[in-house]
Order: structure tokens, then sequence, then C-alpha cells
């Protein structure tokens, strides 16, 4: 098997290990993978691949629920944000990326929430009173966000500067 199916397939199996692990409350890989698979992959389909995998090998343990589908749909920002992170290049667009896709998981998934009406009463008041309860948990996400975004990009470059072979002048 070729290195770079590899390094995909360690990365949902890493992801999945990652959110099945003791941790704080949304301080998860899962938006800087799907950052990074849309920046590094040949392909979109790919990035779309393996966030969707890494979400859905972790929910065969932690259970499936009637949420997962906005979840999963609000986990594609990530690779999209990568993809036009890709495009501009540079750590200022990975960063933009990464903020962007903690900020958009926010918003989609405590939307979503709130216009299910099973926590909170269809109005106004009911929809500030879900945002208001998300700040905590979104806290830990845009740490966890840019810890991992950092982790994974800056581990990646280090890995391929490390195996990436010597060029001497002749």
């Amino acid at each position: 098997m070729e290195t770079g199916k590899r390094m995909w397939i360690a990365m949902v199996v890493l992801v999945a290990c990652a959110r099945l692990l003791p941790h704080p409350w949304n301080f998860t890989p899962l938006m800087a993978i799907g950052l990074f698979s849309g920046y590094q992959a040949r392909h979109a389909r790919t990035g779309i691949l393996v966030t969707l995998a890494a979400l859905a090998l972790s929910d065969l343990v932690l259970g499936f629920t009637s949420d997962s589908w906005f979840v999963y749909a609000a986990a594609l920002v990530a690779v999209l944000l990568g993809r036009v992170a890709r495009n501009r290049g540079g750590v200022a667009a990975i960063a933009a990326g990464a903020l962007g896709s903690s900020l958009s998981f926010f918003l989609i998934t405590n939307f979503m929430v709130w216009a299910t009406g099973r926590l909170y009463p269809g109005t106004l008041a009911g929809l500030t009173a879900c945002f208001a309860a998300a700040i905590p948990f979104y806290q830990n996400q845009a740490v966890g966000d840019a810890f991992y975004t950092v982790a994974i990009f800056g581990g990646y470059a280090l890995l391929k500067n490390w195996f990436q072979p010597v060029h001497q002048a002749a």
C-alpha cells in the first residue's frame, strides 16, 4: 500500500480514537482533520471521505443519534474551507480556515439543536438561550481546533521535511 493511502487511513483511525478517549467537551481534532484533508487531498472527495469516515468510525462506538446528520454536515464545512485555504495558501489562510471551521460548526450544530425544538422553545429567546448555553462548549472547541490545526499541519510539515531526501549540490 502506498504511503499516501496509509497516511489517510492512519488519520481516520487517529481522529476516531481521539473522539473516544477522555477529553474536555468538544476538544477533538475533528475540524482540524477536515481542514487538513480538504487542504492536502488531491481530490475533494478524499477530504470528505476522511472526515465522514472518522466520524462514522467513532460513532460506531459512541452511537448514532437522530442529530448525527447535522454534525456530519457541519464537519464538512471544514473540508470546504480547507479547499479554499489550499487555493490561497499560507498560514493566514489556514488560520482563517480553522477559525471559520470552528465558528461554522458552532453555529450550525447549535442552530439545529434549537430548530429541533426538543430542548429550547422555537422563539428568539429560545435561540438566544441555546447559543448562550453552548458558549462553554465553544471555548473548548476553539482551543481544541487551534491546538489540533497547529499539531496536524505543523506535524505534517515536520514529517515531510524529515522524510524528504536531502539534495546536495554537485
